[in-house]
């Protein structure tokens, strides 16, 4: 650990040096904090895209620029986050590089409209370009000022330059007109395989030291960051909802049904001891960490399918039942059964049983079916009984454990 010599606020500058893996008391910085708030604003701004899609019955086609920008999204902030679980200083250097990356963000926020609506990712590409940067170049500082980090530093800064440089040359194509229309997905997902791998590619001859619990720790609050834009949208869905057709029964129902899911979900996500996990399956760290994309998709995917479902009961859109329904049940649904199946491997003895949480996935995914029978209301108010029952039927099994 630093002396309080060597405290980043108390110099401009610190050596930058790998931190140890099992640092007590490791927490959040109120850096990483400050840069979570820049991505509140990109997540609001693709949740929207999203909403407006379903509303305009253009759902299944939103999905795919949806995936795609959040992937630029979710990746820039998760090479921000094990880097700092690592190298940290806080100090001067350290700072203005994360606010450079932190200003990557919100030009990628910028260009959201216009990747949804055009399919131009001008603006998008090139905050995603800032943002590698920024990164690109606290992997070169570890590799100068930390010896024993400096093989797996320096791939980490050659593998990310060369797929940036990818994604300039994707970029250059198609606003070109030389990479036809039919190949630009296959180009995107191949660029973001390389993306995935570089990680691999990098640690392969010496890994570096992310701390468990602090990354447990940042994984969890951007789960709260995807709930609260989760929140915003659900209760713009009211505002207008009210505005338009005023108060009833029916959006009293969902606007409380939606607070119910959200809160279900935060307690069942922070039900596992991932933290612990973690320590004792380092080796399994791509597969939780990677796979966490999908689960914060999902809650993403939640808040755009709950404006929408809340808009739809107040009679402000005029969108199917079903669509409206599945928008909720399909992201409430697959957070469940993807929770389970991320922690699944580096839990020793889940909290949340396979046999409690999956049936209640299946349960959620199929509601949307009896819509014309409660309405969208309905619906989901089942799905916030079904996660609630989920959330007390673990901690009754918990307890009933500790009471044995």
């Amino acid at each position: 650990m630093m002396s309080e010599a060597d405290r980043p606020h108390r110099r401009l500058r610190v050596r930058m040096r790998a931190r140890a893996t099992d640092e007590p008391n490791r927490a959040s910085s109120q850096l990483e904090l400050l840069f979570d708030l820049t991505f509140v604003v990109a997540v609001a701004s693709i949740t929207a895209q999203l909403a407006h899609g379903i509303a305009i019955g253009h759902g299944v086609q939103t999905i795919v620029p949806f995936l795609q920008v959040f992937f630029a999204i979710w990746w820039a902030w998760m090479n921000f986050t094990w880097f700092a679980s690592s190298f940290d200083t806080d100090d001067v250097p350290y700072r203005l590089l994360t606010m450079l990356q932190m200003g990557g963000v919100l030009l990628l926020a910028a260009g959201v409209p216009a990747a949804f609506n055009d399919g131009d990712f001008l603006v998008v590409t090139l905050g995603y370009l800032v943002m590698r940067i920024g990164l690109i170049a606290q992997w070169v500082r570890a590799a100068v000022e930390d010896p024993s980090s400096r093989r797996t530093a320096s791939r980490y800064a050659i593998g990310i330059a060369v797929v940036q440089l990818g994604w300039i040359l994707r970029l250059l194509l198609q606003e070109s007109g030389l990479l036809p229309a039919q190949f630009q997905l296959a180009a995107f997902v191949a660029l973001a395989i390389l993306e995935l791998l570089v990680p691999i590619w990098a640690e392969r001859h010496g890994h570096t030291n992310w701390h468990p619990h602090h990354i447990a720790e940042r994984y969890g609050l951007f789960v709260i960051i995807l709930l609260g834009e989760s929140v915003l949208a659900a209760s713009t869905g009211v505002a207008a909802s009210l505005d338009s057709g005023g108060l009833s029964g029916a959006l009293i129902t969902i606007s409380v049904a939606g607070l119910v899911i959200l809160f279900a979900l935060w307690w069942i996500y922070f039900l596992e001891p991932t933290g612990e996990g973690l320590s004792t399956n380092r080796e399994k760290s791509y597969f939780w960490g990677y796979s966490h994309y999908a689960v914060f998709a999902s809650l993403a995917a939640l808040g755009a399918g709950l404006e929408v479902a809340v808009e739809q009961t107040g009679h402000h859109l005029d969108v199917p039942a079903l669509a409206a329904a599945f928008g909720v049940a399909i992201p409430a649904g697959l957070f469940l059964l993807l929770f389970w199946a991320v922690h699944r491997p580096i839990v020793a003895h889940p909290v949340v049983r396979p046999s409690v949480i999956l049936p209640a996935a299946g349960a959620v995914l199929a509601l949307p079916l009896s819509v014309h029978l409660i309405g969208v209301a309905g619906v989901v108010a089942v799905i916030a009984v079904v996660c609630t029952l989920v959330v007390a039927v673990t901690i009754w099994r918990r307890a009933g454990a500790h009471n044995s």
